[in-house]
This record gives C-alpha cells, structure tokens and sequence, in this order.
C-alpha cells in the first residue's frame, strides 16, 4: 500500500532542504534500508523537477569488512572514487537504516582512524559539506524502534510526525535566539556533576531547520577554542563508531579535554587521540524541537531534543569556524528538563535556560510543546 508520508518527506527534502533544480545532479545514497520507497520516490521527484537522480546502496555490514581491513591506500582508493562522484554533484541526500546499530562495533580503532582521515574526510568534510546542498537523516528500522524502546509502527508514527514539521514556523522561532547567541560573549552551564564556562564571542551562530538535517531543531555556534574550563557530565547515552558510550565526563582546561571517563574509558581515550583536535570542541548548539523529548542512540534525533544542548569534541564547522581541526566530530547531548535533573544556561549573568525551558521573554516561542 502506498504511504501518502513517503511523498510528504520526499518533497521536504528536495524542495526545502535541497532546493533542487533543473540541471543539477542528485546523489542520493542509502544505508540498509529495509525497503526502497523513499528512495524511488526521490529518484521520481527530481526528474520530475527536471533534475539528474544518481543513486548508490549500501550495506553497513560490507562497509565492516572494508573497514576492519583498512589500509591507507585502500581508503585512499575508495575516497577517490567517491571523490570524483561528490564532485560532480550539486546536491547530496543520504538516508542512514540500520539492521544493526552495532555493526563497527569490533572494528580496531585504528582501522576507523584510518577510514575516518582518508575516506569520510575526504569526500564528507572536504567535499559534500562545503560544495553541496546537502541533507542527511535516518530511516525507521526496527533496530531503531528498538533504540527508542517504541513498537514499529507506534515509531513510524512518531518519526514521520518529528519529520515533517513546520520548519518554516521553526525558523522563525529561532530567529530571537540567534540573536541572543550572536550579542553573547560567556556562557555558564550548571547540571548535576556539571559546572562549565566558555566563550561564544564573535563565533558565527547558525539556526538549523531542515536544510542540513531531518528531523531538525538546532541553533549552534562554537565555543572560542581555548577558553572551555570545568567539567561536564552528559545524561545521554551516545553511539560512536558502532560502541555504546555512557556516564561520559570530561575535564577541560583551557579548551582540551584533560581527563575523560565513561562506562569504557580507554575506548574513549582512543577516540579522543584520533589527533590533536579531538580533545578540543568543535561546535555548542542548543537543541528546539520539542516534539523530541527522549533519546534513542541516534544523534541525529538526540542533538534535536527540546530542553537539551550538545557539546562536540572535534572539527568545527566552517560557518561556525572557531579554528579547531580534526578527523573526530561528535555530539555528545545533555538534556536539561527537570525529568533529566534540571540545569541552567547564563549568557553574561543572565538566566538564559532553566530546566530546559527559556526563560527570557523572546524566547518564550521555543517553549512550546515543551
């Protein structure tokens, strides 16, 4: 049976988030999808809108095997293919399944080290992210119904609901926020087991509603690169690199991270001393999309949620450049509402955020749903 919500997000992502044209090349690449309407009703979208639709499928179980025998001319290889393909495109849409959330879990570190600077780099950060109009999401599986302890069907409801959103409404929104964030030079951040303190001054400040990710709800910034001190400890579990990450707490002097521990510290460690950026942050964004309210082992759900911020150890962004390199990028969430222990956001002494819900008149059009 035809689901009338396949169409609704397919023309979400090629109008709104792509904004495609005629003439322009769309890659569109999926991951372990469990079936492929979503991606024929993008192939018949954008020739329909008088684009040229390139597809490619992938298996995340095969990608194991090309990672866990990674050598650097292998990766070196693989991104050249996909180098030239990314180049030649004006606009990419990656849909992410997932039979198993787990599958790169056995994989070396050093093996993902070696995909992650000669691949994923290669054609992601140097490439898609710059050059296209690009947007990326998950699809619903039952390992991710699972994730979100859902039933299937009761999570294809919710996903869809999340996923098609008035992102324009959102956009407005955001609009008081961004404003804020760009007049402010300190941040403080207080939870249980956190007390940091950081600069935002002259950082650019992005809102994000639906152009780069679905779901969406998002406006970020950098932290000044040098000037992170505290500790911070995260309430949310985070999948990396196919392990399960949590109780994360890291120490930061001066903008590194100087002590990390978590249920496997020395995993973590590893990630960490991928290279000298990893210990630095990248990117501090505040999540508002309410109709998110809990995790699920999925960033790009968990980073949205309403009440919560994420912190990044690794590569900034270069539209909200603080200078910081690395192979590493990874949304570590803390969610502030009082049913996850509450916490405050002060922007130069004054009360921004407590328990997850703004406190400034402005701002109040980000509360709702909350």
């Amino acid at each position: 049976m035809h689901d009338p919500r396949i169409d609704k997000l397919a023309n979400l992502l090629l109008d709104h988030s792509c904004r495609i044209q005629p003439g322009e090349r769309v890659v569109i690449e999926a991951f372990d999808l469990p079936e492929m309407n979503l991606v024929c009703a993008l192939v018949e979208g954008a020739a329909e809108r008088g684009a040229i639709p390139l597809v490619t499928t992938k298996s995340n179980k095969v990608l194991r095997s090309l990672y866990r025998t990674a050598t650097k001319e292998s990766m070196e290889a693989a991104a050249k293919f996909e180098k030239d393909r990314m180049d030649s495109a004006q606009a990419y849409i990656g849909i992410r399944g997932a039979a198993n959330s787990s599958q790169q879990a056995d994989v070396p570190q050093e093996r993902m080290d070696l995909y992650q600077k000669y691949w994923w780099h290669a054609v992601h950060s140097e490439i898609r992210v710059p050059k296209t109009k690009w947007v990326v999401l998950r699809y619903p599986t039952d390992s991710f119904a699972q994730a979100a302890n859902m039933s299937s069907s009761a999570f294809e409801d919710f996903y869809f609901n999340v996923c098609t959103t008035d992102y324009v409404a959102m956009q407005e929104a955001q609009l008081p926020l961004k404003k804020r964030m760009e007049a402010a030079d300190r941040v403080k951040i207080t939870a249980p087991g956190t007390e940091l303190e950081f600069s935002i001054k002259d950082i650019p400040v992005i809102p994000c509603f639906g152009e780069r990710n679905i779901p969406d709800g998002e406006v970020f910034t950098a932290p000044v690169r040098d000037s992170i001190n505290g500790v911070i400890r995260f309430n949310t579990q985070s999948r990396y690199q196919g392990t399960v990450f949590s109780d994360i707490t890291f120490e930061f002097k001066n903008g590194k991270i100087v002590k990390a521990t978590a249920n496997n510290t020395e995993r973590i460690n590893a990630v960490l001393d991928s290279d000298e950026g990893a210990r630095y942050c990248g990117e501090w964004s505040l999540g508002t999309n309410n109709r998110v309210r809990h995790p699920m082992l999925d960033t790009l759900f968990d980073e949205k949620i309403g009440g919560s911020f994420h912190l990044t150890p690794g590569n900034a962004y270069d539209i909200a450049d603080n200078g910081n390199r690395s192979r590493i990028h990874w949304d570590l969430v803390l969610i502030q509402r009082e049913d996850y222990g509450g916490g405050e956001i002060w922007f130069d002494g004054e009360l921004l955020r407590k328990d997850g819900r703004f406190v400034p008149a402005d701002l109040q059009g980000l509360n709702e749903g909350l």
